[in-house]
């Protein structure tokens, strides 16, 4: 498990682009038949991969770093799968998710197990988990059962379908948020006019982007802005003070997951155009 520390955002005005690199973006989430894990000090937020191919993977814990028995003896999980058919077994109980469904599971699942139903057609299971101090049930999540938002508009480039997937008005959890957006053909922009939400952080995983295709991933305080390039199915970690928006060279997917103070969606502190530098 790789760790990342919390930043200030005073330090970070001063960050080159190798440091930026270091601190907030996780370039490789997915190895064959291993589990890959990144655990952020910020809002004790944990993203990773699971890929199996011709093993099964199990979830578990780094008895170092997160001082547990089991994965989920103090936390929660978010699961995405963003490749072909797999199955998640939890505590003896097989859920089959078809690509982009996705799958919550509480406090206190002691057994879970990732695995691909056609090894030459594997899943991909994208991972957000957060503490938790109540169980929640289990429940899959296909995308058609998600709740959608539908915003923005082919004339500023955004129009877009959030799917809500983790949610007070969803799937039940004690502060992981989780969700899918899909930008519509032609469109490149996601979430501007930019925000903060200085009560949560939030992590961006960005995917079925094209081999040479790229996400301008914008960051920084709203007068402070940077921005790091991101490819094909790398994630960054975006702490509670930083705008989080970005436009690619074509249109893509990206999972957004969010934890700290609050589940509301809508509890954002909007940026106007001209504020932002």
């Amino acid at each position: 498990m790789e760790i990342r520390h919390a930043s200030n955002p005073q330090e970070v005005k001063g960050y080159d682009t190798t440091r930026l690199r270091q601190d907030f973006l996780m370039e490789s989430l997915f190895t064959e038949n291993e589990l890959m894990l990144y655990y952020s000090h910020v809002d004790r937020f944990i993203t990773g991969g699971a890929y199996p191919t011709t093993a099964v993977i199990k979830l578990e814990a780094d008895r170092k770093d997160m001082g547990s028995d089991f994965f989920l003896e103090r936390r929660e999980i978010g699961i995405i799968n963003i490749g072909a058919q797999g199955k998640v077994t939890v505590d003896g109980t097989t859920y089959v998710l078809e690509p982009k469904d996705g799958l919550y599971i509480g406090l206190g699942a002691q057994d879970v197990v990732f695995e691909s139903v056609d090894a030459a057609n594997p899943a991909k299971f994208y991972i957000n988990s957060t503490p938790a101090h109540k169980n929640y049930p289990t429940v899959q999540i296909s995308i058609s059962e998600a709740t959608p938002a539908h915003l923005g508009s082919a004339a500023t480039s955004n129009e877009r379908v959030i799917n809500k997937y983790i949610h007070p008005q969803g799937v039940q959890s004690c502060q992981l948020v989780m969700g899918l957006t899909m930008l519509k053909p032609n469109n490149m922009w996601n979430t501007m006019p930019c925000h903060t939400h200085n009560r949560r952080s939030e992590v961006y995983f960005y995917f079925d982007m094209p081999e040479d295709g790229v996400v301008f991933h914008f960051m920084g305080e709203p007068q402070e802005t940077r921005h790091l390039v991101v490819r094909n199915e790398q994630a960054l970690i975006s702490p509670s003070w930083s705008i989080h928006s970005g436009v690619g060279s074509s249109n893509y997917t990206f999972i957004w997951g969010m934890a700290g103070e609050n589940q509301i969606f809508d509890d954002m502190d909007h940026v106007a155009m001209q504020d932002i530098m």
